[in-house]
């Protein structure tokens, strides 16, 4: 019986844990706005009288956020593109450098 009480207070207290961390994620959406945001473009949404053939384009462009664009080819185009900036840093101080020799 012991053994059963010791694990029905750790479920206890994993649960409880597990409640405070839902309950300070749910403040932190609250402060930063995030549940105001939701709930108002679920209400445009629902009170939409023609309901849009993609909900998801619809509550990107209520947000403001881009719509039709492949944010996968842009982060892959911006990693590309660190790259070639730092081959081409790299090599203005190789020439740096070699300017600096010649001296």
């Amino acid at each position: 019986l012991n053994t059963i009480n010791r694990k029905n207070y750790q479920q206890c207290q994993i649960i409880s844990h597990l409640n405070q961390k839902k309950q300070e994620f749910r403040k932190y959406l609250e402060k930063s706005g995030v549940i105001d945001a939701l709930t108002k473009v679920l209400v445009g949404l629902y009170e939409e009288p023609d309901r849009p053939q993609n909900a998801i384009d619809y509550i990107k462009r209520y947000l403001g956020a881009p719509v039709g664009i492949d944010v996968e080819a842009l982060k892959a185009e911006n990693e590309r593109l660190k790259r070639e900036k730092s081959e081409l840093e790299n090599q203005i101080k190789e020439l740096s450098t070699q300017k600096t020799d010649s001296k």
